[in-house]
This record gives C-alpha cells, sequence and structure tokens, in this order.
C-alpha cells in the first residue's frame, strides 16, 4: 500500500487520560488475601494456563494479569472487590471472554486481576406465572434458552456464540442478536440485576417487576456498562411464549434499497410475527462458502443480496406458511425480490442459520476484515453502504465489501476485507484511517458508531472523538461517582 497509508491516524493521536491506576504491580500480600477467599480451585496464576484469559479471540486484544479470579457466590465476589479496593487494584470482570472491542481483557502492565464469573452457573429459580428467570452471571446463554425451553417458554436473546457466551457479559454490553426486531437486545430483557459495586457492597435489585416508579432506574447504568460501575453477579429475565409455528425464509434481492423496502412490506402483511430480518451481501457468502466448510449455497444461482428472515406465532405449527408465502409472493410481483426459498424443515431452517452464525468465521477465512458494528435510521442503510463502499473503495483499491446485519433495527456489520494483495499486516494498521471514513459517514447520518458490540479499548478513542462534551462530562460523573478509584474495568468504555 503506499506509504501514507501507514502513518498514524488522527484517531490514534487523539489525547486520552485513564482513571487514576497504580503503577506497580500487585502487592504479594493482596495476592494472597485474594487467593484465600476464593480457595485452591478458584484461581489460576501459572502464566501458560491465564492465557485464554488474557487474549481475546477476534482483534488481537491482549493483557497481562498475575490472577485470575474464579468466585463461586455473590459473597466471595464482594470480598475481593473490598480487597482491590483497599489496594487501588483494576478488576476485569470477564465472562465467557467472547466480546468484540477488548473489553473483557486486562491491560499489559500487571497492575489488574481478571474476575471470571465462569463458576457462578446457578439457575436460581423460574417464575412461570410472572414469566422470568433468576439466573447468576456465569449461565451460558444457550443454558438459560434451554432452561426456558424446559418449562415451555422462550428467551429470546439469541446470537452466534450462544453456546459459550455467559448472561453477565451479554448484560454488561448490552448484546443484541438476531430477534432484536421483535423483542428488543437485552437492556428489553433485563427486569431486575444483582451488582457488586466498586467498595464491595452489594446492590440487592432482583426484583421481577415491568413496573416501578420509585425514582432512577438504577439496574440501567449496569446494562451496557461493560463492567466499569461494578460486577454484575446474578439477572432476573424476561421470559416470553414459546413460538408453537415457525418459518425461515431465505430470499434473493437486487440491492440494500430492495432488502429495506422488502422489511416494510411484510411487517405490513404479518405484523410482530417478523421476529428476524438479516440483510446479507454476496460477497461474504462467497467467503462462507470456500473458506468455511460444511456450508452450500442455498440457490442454484448466485444474487447480489440476500434477506434472511425467521416469522413466527403462537398458531398451529404450519399456520405461517401460507401467510408467509402469499406475503413474498406479493413482493415478488411488487418487484421486491427476485426469488425466495421458504426452509422445508427444521433443519434445513437451522442450516440457513447457522450459515449466518459462521460469517465471522467467513471473514477470518478471507484473510481478515476492519470490523464496525454500527446503526443508522432503516431508511438510510441503503444510503449508508452505498457511500461507505464508494469512498472506502476510492481509498483502498481491491478492497473488499463486506456488509451484514440486523437490518430490522438498523444494525449493519460493516466489515471490509483486506484487498487480495495486501498482507493483513499492512491492512490492520488502516483500521483508524477506514474507522474514521467509516464513522464519519455512520454520524453524518445520525448513526451510532456501536450498535451492540460495546465500547471497550477499540471504540474508546472514537467515542471520544464523535460524543458531545456535555454527554462525556455525564459519563465520567457516573464513573467518578460510583468508582472514583477508577478500578473497575480500568480503561474501557468511558473516556476519562
Amino acid at each position: 500500500m503506499p506509504e501514507r497509508f501507514v502513518e498514524a491516524s488522527e484517531i490514534e493521536r487523539d489525547a486520552m487520560t485513564e482513571p487514576p491506576r497504580i503503577s506497580r504491580p500487585v502487592p504479594a500480600e493482596a495476592i494472597a488475601a485474594l487467593k484465600a477467599v476464593v480457595g485452591p480451585s478458584g484461581y489460576i496464576d501459572q502464566a501458560a494456563d491465564m492465557i485464554g484469559y488474557c487474549k481475546s479471540w477476534r482483534d488481537d486484544w491482549f493483557g497481562k494479569t498475575p490472577l485470575v479470579l474464579r468466585p463461586q457466590s455473590t459473597e466471595e465476589v464482594a470480598q475481593i472487590v473490598k480487597i482491590c479496593a483497599a489496594q487501588g487494584i483494576g478488576i476485569v470482570p470477564q465472562g465467557g471472554n467472547t466480546g468484540l472491542t477488548g473489553a473483557g481483557q486486562p491491560r499489559d502492565d500487571m497492575t489488574d486481576v481478571v474476575l471470571s464469573t465462569a463458576r457462578m452457573k446457578a439457575i436460581r429459580g423460574v417464575d412461570t406465572v410472572n414469566d422470568t428467570i433468576t439466573v447468576e452471571a456465569g449461565v451460558v446463554l444457550k443454558e438459560i434458552q434451554n432452561a426456558a425451553d424446559g418449562v415451555d417458554r422462550l428467551f429470546p436473546l439469541s446470537l452466534g456464540a450462544e453456546g459459550s457466551c455467559q448472561i453477565g457479559g451479554n448484560i454488561s454490553t448490552n448484546a443484541g442478536g438476531v430477534q432484536v426486531l421483535r423483542y428488543g437486545n437485552t437492556r428489553a430483557l433485563v427486569l431486575g440485576l444483582e451488582v457488586v459495586l466498586p467498595d464491595g457492597r452489594v446492590w440487592n435489585g432482583l426484583r421481577g417487576l415491568r413496573k416501578d416508579n420509585t425514582g432512577y432506574d438504577m439496574k440501567q447504568l449496569f446494562i451496557g456498562g461493560e463492567g466499569t460501575l461494578g460486577v454484575i453477579t446474578a439477572a432476573v429475565l424476561r421470559l416470553f411464549p414459546k413460538p408453537t409455528a415457525s418459518e425461515t425464509a431465505w430470499i434473493a434481492v437486487d440491492n440494500p434499497e430492495k432488502g429495506v423496502a422488502l422489511l416494510g412490506h411484510m411487517q405490513r402483511s404479518m405484523g410482530d410475527a417478523v421476529s428476524a430480518f438479516e440483510l446479507i451481501c454476496r460477497p461474504i457468502i462467497d467467503f462462507l462458502l470456500s473458506g468455511v466448510p460444511g456450508h452450500e449455497d442455498p440457490m442454484p444461482e448466485p444474487h447480489p443480496w440476500y434477506v434472511l428472515m425467521n416469522v413466527t406465532g403462537q398458531g398451529a405449527p404450519g399456520s405461517l406458511h401460507e401467510p408467509l408465502s402469499e406475503a413474498l409472493a406479493a413482493a415478488f410481483e411488487q418487484g421486491l425480490l427476485r426469488d425466495a426459498q421458504i426452509a422445508a424443515s427444521g433443519a434445513q431452517a437451522a442450516k440457513l442459520w447457522k450459515m449466518r452464525e459462521s460469517l465471522a468465521e467467513a471473514q477470518v477465512a478471507a484473510g481478515g476484515s476492519i470490523a464496525h458494528d454500527v446503526s443508522v435510521p432503516v431508511s438510510r442503510i441503503p444510503e449508508f453502504i452505498a457511500r461507505a463502499d464508494a469512498a472506502l473503495a476510492a481509498a483502498y483499491p481491491g478492497i473488499r465489501h463486506c456488509a451484514f446485519g440486523h437490518v430490522g433495527d438498523g444494525n449493519m456489520h460493516y466489515n471490509p476485507v483486506r484487498p487480495v494483495t495486501t498482507s493483513w499486516e499492512n491492512f490492520r494498521v488502516e483500521r483508524g484511517r477506514i474507522n474514521r471514513i467509516v464513522h464519519d459517514l455512520v454520524v453524518e447520518l445520525g448513526g451510532s458508531i456501536s450498535a451492540e458490540h460495546g465500547v471497550g479499548r477499540s471504540r474508546l478513542a472514537e467515542l471520544a472523538h464523535y460524543k458531545s462534551p456535555v454527554e462525556l462530562d455525564m459519563f465520567r460523573a457516573m464513573k467518578r461517582a460510583l468508582d472514583p478509584q477508577g478500578i473497575m474495568n480500568p480503561g474501557k468504555a468511558v473516556p476519562m
């Protein structure tokens, strides 16, 4: 690439400071005290065994820690936090370590301990009359889905990492997923929380109430807070009636304009039955088919764009097939789609959704991408994609366009893949410049630079660049009020 592209980006030069932090390794007496809290089976202190807790699974975020703590109860978490508060030790709360922004990794100077919630795995109770489930932070998302299914209910949060991500991390990042269109993101699914505060006190907000108008809704501070204001230890979650009818369709469309128009048509035709609506460009399907084994093209001929849609309801099994067929036929007559296939079985539907879940692997197989998790008003998605594609093609000839996402809620994963003639090492240094091109456009269109992945480390400087001074002051005031020492997940999410 031309030499001018490898200079430090403007974003990387943005001045940032962190909350007060110690400049020495964690004292030996503090390590001994922390080990005593959790016992021999509750900590890891060998470097080789801690690697998995210090490195992100994507984007190369890495840090170092002298100690990984694996408490088994809220009381143990509280004792850990009290010791760290007394010594000014940074605490990095960590769930399944499936995050995408570097929020779950320690810094590299051995001044943080990692607090993993992996052993806090209890499902404390299910209330089928109130339609709630109370779980500890370390319960894997798939296990919550299964527990709900076991009592004929649905917990609708669903994402690619659901077999390994933990609910505490999902809440801390306000995870989205494929069913936000109908059920909302994680924030809409949480009724109550239990949180260990930065001074070690425990706030018990485990209330399963839909209405509580007694002052500030404190749980909202911790949902999406990325562990910077406290450690979530348990939650009361909403359950829903389990759908009894479900249909999945794979639909070919000409362009994002037609995809957005199709969304409006399907919602007018089928209302709230539309539970998921994913827009996917053809190039990433090619990356998937050539680079990730076990997938096949759903249609005999390629098309420029696709929609993967799910409709659900409470009718008899199969009762949605005819309404869906009629709605798709009407869309075809209006020129909104090229072709459509309704999955003939649950197994075929699962294969289609497996393709969607494997798109992250497809980008790796294609040689690496610069990931963007952005949102714009649904009406402006086509404009965003067209203008971003053109801007990046002009700046980086040969760049491969890659866009997919939850178009129903305006959230697109816009992840350009390196040119085939450029190494990943030379492409990755362009992250700052590429981010600036994409995020300037997102903000111009009234959007957000992070729709569901959070801020972590990777978006920290950009948050400082794009947020207003008033909003940044509000963030900092809240951080300093609850965590005056800055020990909770330092250097993440809040530009100080």
